[in-house]
Formats: C-alpha cells, structure tokens, sequence
C-alpha cells in the first residue's frame, strides 16, 4: 500500500530521536512538512538535518520547545504554524518513563509528569483543534505506552499519566468526528530507541546491545523487540487517508506482550 501524506503538515513534539525522529522521517516521506519539536537545539537540529538529508526537498523544521511548560506550548506552536502555514497532524509523543513505589513519589514528581505527559497533550490539541476544524480535516496521535491499559505495581506516576492519556484520546475523537477529526493512541511496548539503549547501558553486565536486546525480545511472543520504523509506519496510517475510518481507539504496537486487548 502507497501511502500519502502529500500536501500535509505535521507537528511532532519528542522528535530530536527515537519514535519521534522515526515518524518525522516516515511522514516526510510520504509527502508532509514536517516541525520537530523537542528540548534540545543541538540534536533537535541534528534530527531535522536528517529529515530533510533522507527526503529530499521536504520542509523540516526544528522548533527547540520545552512542552512541560505551556508559555513555551504556546510558543512552540505558534512557531510551527508561521513556519509551515497551519497544523494537520499534530503527535503529541513528548515523555519520559517515571516510575516507583507509589509511597516514594513526591508531589512534584507528580506534576511534572502531568505537565509533560497529560497537559502538553491538551495545551497543544486545544491549539490546534480550531484550524482542523475549520478545514474539516485533522489528524491526533497521543503515544502512550502499554501500562496505560495493564499498569504495573510500581507504575506510577507514568502509568497513571498515560491512562488519562487514553481517556482524552476517547473524548477528543468524539468531539473531532463530526469535523473529520481523529484521534488515536499508539500504545509504546519495547521498541528499540534511546530510551532501552539506556537502559541497556545501565544494566551493566558487560553484554553487548544485540545480546541484551535477544534476551528482551525472548519475553515477547514476536519472539525480539520492535523497531521504530514500524511504529512510525502505523502511525503514518493513521494520519493519512486509508485510515479514514479508525477513530477513538488505542492500539498496542508490543508484539503482543500485553495482557489486554
């Protein structure tokens, strides 16, 4: 199948790497200009760098936006919008895994997870609903991850951030639909990126990233962890007009490791 986002233009907040940088790349090449959102200048450049290196004659942008704060949302996307000329695809990927004992967790822990998980997501909806409706087409993509439907002990506050996620994905795709708005979740299981490269460096065995990555992947029915163009791939589905139909669903990107539908 030949998918098109020609014509299209995407905000994607998270993208300096990982599934962000994967997405970014995915849907410029499919046509969309691109406005990579993210904290850091230097490898939120470097990431647009390869955007635009990978295809060709694409508009990529790098916004440096921290999305925890909303003067900087606001910012961010007014920036977005003067530089591509309005929003049609907005991804709200920007977050981090935080997580404990649940009588460990401060109140501060709390709100910062809040405001770069849950309220980023509703400051930057909010802005760009009002253009979406009045050209009667959009696209929303929240990234959460898999405890947001099978929460761990010691899930919090992350999971706990991510489920709100999932329930404002439900509200926004009702609200959306009657304007040809949709909106959908993409439910993160183990997919490579910088965050399990950490992870795997932390680990500290001495073993290298493809040993530790097969013994990850030997948990998972798929039988090895994801990539990030096959998440950037569905998520390019999505947004574009072959998934016209899907709205107001949340869907599991884990080679089949969660327990929950």
């Amino acid at each position: 199948m030949q998918i098109s986002l020609a014509g299209r233009r995407a905000l994607i907040t998270g993208a300096s790497d990982g599934l962000g940088l994967a997405m970014a790349k995915r849907f410029a090449a499919s046509g969309a200009s691109v406005a990579l959102l993210a904290r850091r200048p230097g490898p939120l450049e470097e990431a647009a760098e390869a955007v635009r290196a990978e295809a060709k004659g694409t508009t990529a942008v790098a916004i440096p936006c921290d999305v925890s704060k909303a003067e900087e949302v606001a910012a961010g996307f007014a920036a977005a919008e003067a530089a591509l000329g309005g929003t049609d695809i907005l991804v709200n990927n920007a977050g981090t895994s935080v997580r404990g004992p649940f009588e460990t967790i401060t109140d501060a822990v709390w709100q910062a997870d809040l405001d770069l998980k849950l309220f980023a997501a509703i400051r930057l909806t909010r802005l760009a609903f009002p253009g979406m409706r009045a050209r009667r087409w959009g696209r929303v993509i929240n990234v959460l991850n898999t405890g947001t439907k099978a929460p761990p002990a010691e899930g919090c506050p992350t999971a706990v951030s991510r489920a709100a996620g999932m329930a404002l994905t439900k509200v926004l795709a009702n609200e959306g639909a009657p304007d040809n708005i949709l909106v959908n979740a993409l439910l993160v299981g183990m997919i490579e990126s910088g965050q399990w490269k950490r992870r795997h460096a932390a680990d500290n065995r001495g073993i290298s990233w493809d040993e530790w990555a097969a013994e990850q992947g030997a948990r998972i029915p798929l039988g090895r962890i994801g990539r990030a163009e096959e998440f950037a791939s569905l998520a390019c589905f999505l947004c574009s007009e072959e998934g016209g139909y899907v709205t107001g669903t949340a869907i599991n990107v884990d080679g089949g490791r969660t327990p929950v539908v």
